[in-house]
């Protein structure tokens, strides 16, 4: 038998600041993209991920691994930080990953991950992977608490996370099937996701129209995609690894 779950949505990172994650499991979404690219990298062989705070510990960070044992991949305010790989989904996947870890750096989602760290259990997750992703929670840690944050955007709320948190929320109502404790924040995501299309949505995101404008709609689109992938990447020491 499942147990039953509070579930809170968080709406931007910031609102972390001062907020008891002590015993509660985190769930953490930048569906545009660091989340969904670090599931995608999971998914095609990535041995693992290691969210940085910024360029500075990513570079920190490179300096302490093996020559080629590693990807480096990320951006600061949505340009491609100088001799990393390209963040985005399919791009980094089509750079390669195999066998390799991905030392990542995000203006927002990789912050987002560390800042949620003090939790009990934390996990990424996107729309790519929500799915898996509630059955673990629900399986793994039926009672507790959940927060879905949603990374946001420089103090600001994105409107793809909201969709994405909707999306989690949406999965969680049908898995507690009437026993689940939901916030008035995690019910305003659930009927926002409920009144729009997805992919339509993402697209006419601030972050959507900048990847419109630089023809990465197909970028969108794979970001967009509901459970096709079958991974759980947990926070471990710092670094996300499959459960």
């Amino acid at each position: 038998m499942i147990g039953s779950n509070k579930v809170h949505v968080l709406y931007r990172k910031e609102d972390l600041d001062g907020y008891r994650l002590s015993g509660k499991v985190v769930i953490v979404l930048d569906i545009l993209f660091a989340t969904s690219t670090i599931v995608n990298a999971l998914a095609h062989g990535a041995i693992d991920v290691i969210p940085t705070l910024d360029e500075r510990a990513a570079r920190a960070k490179l300096k302490e691994l093996p020559a080629d044992s590693y990807v480096a991949s990320g951006e600061l305010y949505a340009e491609t930080i100088e001799g990393f790989v390209s963040p985005t989904p399919l791009a980094l996947v089509e750079h390669g990953v195999e066998g390799r870890t991905l030392v990542y750096s995000t203006t927002n989602g990789t912050v987002a991950l560390q800042m949620s760290s003090t939790a009990a259990h934390v996990y990424a997750g996107a729309m790519l992977n929500a799915q898996s992703v509630v059955e673990h929670v629900l399986t793994e840690h039926p009672g507790d608490t959940v927060i879905i944050v949603c990374s946001g955007s420089a103090g600001n709320v994105n409107l793809e996370d909201m969709v994405g948190a909707g999306y989690f929320v949406e999965l969680f109502a049908k898995a507690l099937a009437g026993e689940e404790d939901f916030s008035d924040a995690a019910l305003a995501a659930l009927h926002l996701f409920r009144a729009v299309d997805p992919f339509r949505a993402l697209l006419d995101s601030r972050v959507g129209r900048m990847m419109q404008e630089r023809d990465l709609v197909h970028e969108v689109e794979y970001a967009s995609r509901r459970s096709e992938i079958r991974l759980v990447p947990r926070l471990v020491d710092g670094r996300l690894v499959p459960v």
